[in-house]
């Protein structure tokens, strides 16, 4: 559960509803991130809450964004990419813009999964084929070894006593 704190407490028929605000630390405890994490966000200018004193004081806006910033790391956006992303919506005031940019990045991103995807196929490939050749030269060394073993060298007839002055066999 979230903790909410309002700027004042809001008693029946008090008129609107003060703006919800958070503590870093409920924040953090929501998103299951380090408060440095969400200050780290505030330094690269994802999010910017606003400041009562000293305290940092983290609204909805803040919120959402955390979240869109989470959803978009998911995806492998960079922090640069995520907050052109976020920006649009400021500066137009609409989702258009911000959605157009949004499925261009994503469209780049496909194709690079593509790309790796192809990548990864073809090193998974190459791997497989130097495994059954590592598989099929320990099998013939298998096959060798018992008639070394034995003493007959693959491919020759027996040749006799295996050193001189010692005869082979029983």
């Amino acid at each position: 559960m979230t903790t909410r704190r309002s700027v004042a407490q809001r008693s029946p028929g008090a008129g609107p509803r003060p703006a919800a605000t958070y503590p870093i630390s409920a924040l953090a405890r929501e998103f299951a991130l380090t408060t440095r994490a969400i200050r780290f966000y505030e330094d690269c200018g994802l999010i910017t809450p606003a400041r009562v004193g000293g305290a940092r004081v983290y609204g909805e806006r803040e919120r959402v964004r955390i979240k869109l910033i989470l959803r978009g790391k998911r995806l492998g956006l960079s922090l640069a990419e995520i907050g052109e992303i976020l920006d649009l919506y400021e500066v137009a005031r609409n989702e258009r813009a911000q959605l157009e940019k949004f499925l261009g990045v994503l469209a780049e991103r496909r194709a690079r999964l593509l790309q790796q995807k192809e990548d990864i196929d073809a090193t998974l490939a190459e791997i497989a084929g130097a495994e059954r050749e590592c598989r099929r030269r320990l099998k013939e060394a298998a096959a060798e070894r018992p008639a070394a073993a034995r003493g007959v060298r693959t491919g020759e007839a027996d040749a006799g006593p295996a050193r001189p002055g010692k005869a082979r066999g029983p």
